[in-house]
Formats: structure tokens, C-alpha cells, sequence
């Protein structure tokens, strides 16, 4: 099991924490993903063997959220 953090630019509504951790969280080999809305941050824990934090960075970024930095 894995973890990275991403922060995003900043979020401007409360919706779109919903938005994303629904759409995460549907992912195969993702435990759990959550968004801090007054960090703009996602935390996502996941198995490795079936997803790659750069593919959940592309999920994050076509959903219209710009990713800024990852941290493992």
C-alpha cells in the first residue's frame, strides 16, 4: 500500500471535494481518497499493483483541477 499527497491550486467550492473523491475512490486499487478543501490538498492511499500516483494524477487534472506538486 502506497500514499501520495498532491496539492492542487486552490479549490473554490465545497462541491468539488465531492467531485473528486467520489471519481477517486471508484478507482481500482485506490483504499481511500480524501480532499483537504482549505489546503487544496488530496491524500490518496493505494495499491500499487493495480494504480500509479502519475494515473491519478491524470484522473485529478481532467477532472479541471491542476495539479501543482506531488509527495510521495
Amino acid at each position: 500500500m502506497a500514499t501520495v499527497k498532491f496539492q492542487l491550486e486552490t479549490l473554490s467550492c465545497p462541491s468539488c471535494i465531492k467531485k473528486i473523491e467520489t471519481v477517486l475512490n471508484k478507482q481500482m486499487g485506490v483504499k481511500e481518497a480524501s480532499v483537504l478543501f482549505h489546503s487544496s490538498k488530496v491524500k490518496i492511499a493505494f495499491d500499487e499493483t493495480n494504480t500509479t500516483a502519475e494515473q491519478l494524477e491524470k484522473i485529478i487534472t481532467k477532472l479541471g483541477y491542476p495539479v501543482i506538486n506531488a509527495k510521495a
